[in-house]
């Protein structure tokens, strides 16, 4: 199964939220992506999922 990294930033640029998963597909990787963030409460801050690839998945600002 492919990798997937989640990145949250504040309004300065510092990382809130840097870790990895694994997913079966994109889609799969949105909905672990945001229960991620949910769970942090950082859903209303910039972040983004992107493949180990390096295609982008969701991004949010």
């Amino acid at each position: 199964m492919p990798r997937f990294f989640i990145t949250a930033y504040d309004k300065n640029g510092e990382h809130l939220l840097n870790d990895s998963f694994v997913a079966e597909n994109d889609q799969e990787a949105k909905k672990i992506g945001q229960q991620k963030l949910d769970e942090q409460n950082l859903s209303d801050h910039t972040s983004r999922v992107v493949r180990d690839s390096g295609g982008l998945v969701l991004f949010h600002i």
